[in-house]
């Protein structure tokens, strides 16, 4: 049997962006993706800390050490910069392995979105 479980956790970091007018997906800066674990096109769940909002979308590779966390396309109209996000993967796996997996958790600064 497989389950689906947390891979990946980015804990809390600020939108600095949002762009209506691209091609859906949330741009993460190079260097939180390394530290959480994350790739360019992998499918995320995100949510938003200061209006609830949940969704999915796929990560774009940001500039490295920019501390851009910015929504693209429909995303964009569920959180204004500013707002405060969590962002998770999940990976599927057998159920026995997933008894001792540890996901990868980072807890980056909030205000520069840049690991501490």
């Amino acid at each position: 049997m497989f389950i689906e479980v947390l891979k990946s956790k980015i804990h809390r970091v600020t939108v600095t962006e949002a762009n209506l007018n691209y091609i859906g997906s949330i741009t993460i800066d190079e260097d939180l993706l390394d530290a959480a674990n994350l790739i360019a096109n992998e499918k995320v769940s995100i949510v938003d800390n200061n209006n609830g909002e949940r969704f999915e979308t796929y990560i774009i590779k940001g500039e490295r050490g920019s501390g851009v966390v910015c929504l693209n396309g429909a995303a964009a109209r569920k959180a204004q910069p500013g707002d405060v996000i969590i962002i998770m993967s999940y990976a599927m796996m057998d159920f026995e392995e997933a008894k001792t997996f540890k996901p990868t958790v980072i807890f980056p600064d909030t205000a520069t979105n840049r690991l501490v």
